[in-house]
């Protein structure tokens, strides 16, 4: 293997796969089904956990001051076509990976007691979820990383499909079917791209010239593909209801990694790789992240399921998100990356709290609650501060995210920024209603008032994300300087793009 990273150890392919080590060997256990399920259980935390200390190395190694890859690997499969096994990680595909390995024990930790059929198969499918995850945003070739990202899907389909809820089987062939479609133009795209190239190599193809029709077609492609993965309002509607039929589990990792993919794509391939569509697309995408924001936080008012409330609230936040990426400024892009990594901890959060009291209760029916402050105080206290922070109270990460990309789009449109703000407001009215439903209020249904408070295991799963939603909003630099030198690079690059771009028209305008 030749380029491996700078501690001369493939350390991206080992965290990549490890969690298939896990899978094959909780496949090899052998016993009585009780003692069979224990032990897959601890195999299954035990991988999770060991893939999530050595992925720490690339939090203590990395290079703060380069904007390209780190930790590259790179070995040549078909080198007459420019393929490759290319591995790497930049500022921005940083802290994917970690927020994917951090999230997969909470998932399985999540687990521990409320999955109890078919325990080998759920846990070997959230060992190659991770897997898929990590791999997706350490790809630096595009083929490996489009492998990678349908591969996603397949253990989330049978995540929701299996061990979700009454409407499992059409919650999952809807969000199949409605993110492979898109998908698929994306591979059309890849090969124009890889046919104008001569490689699929990331970094070949961010200084492959594209024509300004060539990036016209191509950018449509991304949108069809990145736009579901988001989601962006209208095709937005395959969210909802794989929120509410996918186990606990499944909704933290949906709304915690999933959602970041589409996100990711805008700014690992549209963004650099087709500045000028990019340009010209952005004001329908302003349009559509100003629509998302908007009207899912109606919708979301409306809500008397505790899931769908916060499923049409990610649409909401992700349409912030958007908004910040088509800023082409290092506040809106900082903000939409800051908002990305926040909203992965804060709504894994969200959902965690409903699972907790649906395992207790067995209904998400936000009228089927009412003063459970009186009995599980614990609880009300870690539900307000994932609450508040979704809202974006000062002091938690949500707060950071939102005002930069509203910093961000300022520069833009004085417009543009006030209807994004409203994201901020209607989010407030929704949070807070579903916290005062839920909290407040006397206990009036008798089998309420023998309701236990947080158990040690849920309060170890909440304690690494309290800690972390606490951490970014008061420190938030630990996290914008890993992509600050990356973002900087992406918004020159792209400026000189348009400056190139203007020039070029310019001398055009005055030939004979």
């Amino acid at each position: 293997m030749e380029n491996l990273n700078a501690a001369g150890f493939p350390v991206l392919s080992l965290i990549t796969f490890l969690p298939l080590a896990g899978v094959v060997f909780l496949m090899t256990l052998r016993g009585d089904d009780h003692a069979v399920a224990r032990n897959v259980r601890w195999t299954a935390l035990w991988a999770s956990l060991i893939t999530l200390l050595i992925s720490l190395v690339l939090w203590v190694r990395f290079d703060l001051r380069e904007p390209g890859y780190q930790f590259v690997e790179s070995v040549n499969w078909l080198p007459d076509y420019g393929l490759g096994y290319r591995m790497g990680v930049d500022g921005i595909s940083v802290l994917f990976v970690l927020l994917s390995t951090l999230l997969t024990p909470i998932c399985i930790l999540a687990s521990w007691d409320t999955i109890k059929d078919r325990v080998r198969e759920y846990m070997a499918a959230f060992l190659i979820l991770e897997t898929m995850m990590v791999g997706m945003f350490s790809a630096t070739d595009f083929l490996l990383f489009y492998i990678f990202f349908e591969g996603v899907l397949i253990p989330m389909y049978l995540i929701i499909g299996i061990w979700g809820g009454p409407r499992r089987v059409y919650a999952s062939l809807k969000f199949f079917l409605y993110t492979f479609a898109g998908s698929v133009l994306m591979l059309l795209a890849l090969l124009a791209m890889w046919h104008q190239a001569g490689s699929t190599d990331i970094t070949v193809l961010l200084h492959t010239p594209f024509s300004a029709r060539m990036q016209f077609w191509l950018f449509l492609a991304f949108f069809a593909s990145f736009a579901v993965k988001v989601p962006m309002w209208p095709v937005h509607t395959w969210l909802p209801d794989a929120h509410v039929e996918a186990p606990t589990a499944g909704s933290v990792i949906l709304a915690g990694v999933l959602l970041k993919m589409g996100g990711y794509g805008f700014l690992r391939f549209a963004i650099p790789m087709l500045p000028l569509a990019s340009a010209h697309f952005a004001p329908l995408m302003f349009a559509l992240g100003v629509i998302a924001v908007i009207y899912t936080s109606l919708v979301a008012l409306a809500q008397e399921d505790m899931k769908k409330l916060i499923a049409y609230s990610s649409v909401a936040h992700m349409g912030v998100v958007v908004i910040g990426i088509f800023t082409f400024n290092i506040q809106g892009i900082d903000g939409a990356l800051f908002q990305m990594i926040s909203h992965g901890i804060v709504s894994a959060a969200l959902f965690l709290c409903v699972g907790v009291i649906y395992d207790r209760m067995h209904t998400r029916e936000i009228a089927r609650y009412g003063g459970l402050g009186d009995r599980m105080p614990a609880y009300a206290f870690v539900f307000m501060l994932f609450t508040m922070a979704s809202i974006g109270l000062p002091g938690t990460s949500g707060f950071v995210g939102e005002l930069l990309v509203l910093v961000g789009a300022f520069q833009v449109n004085f417009w543009l920024a006030l209807l994004g703000s409203f994201g901020m407001v209607l989010g407030a009215a929704y949070m807070l209603y579903l916290y005062r439903r839920i909290i407040f209020g006397q206990i009036t249904r008798p089998d309420l008032k023998s309701i236990l408070d947080l158990t040690p295991r849920e309060m170890a799963i909440f304690a690494p994300l309290a800690i972390l939603t606490l951490w970014l909003g008061i420190y938030p630099s630990s996290v914008t300087n890993f992509f600050a030198a990356s973002v900087s690079a992406m918004v020159d690059n792209h400026a000189q793009a348009m400056n190139v771009a203007a020039h070029a028209i310019k001398l055009a305008g005055a030939a004979p």
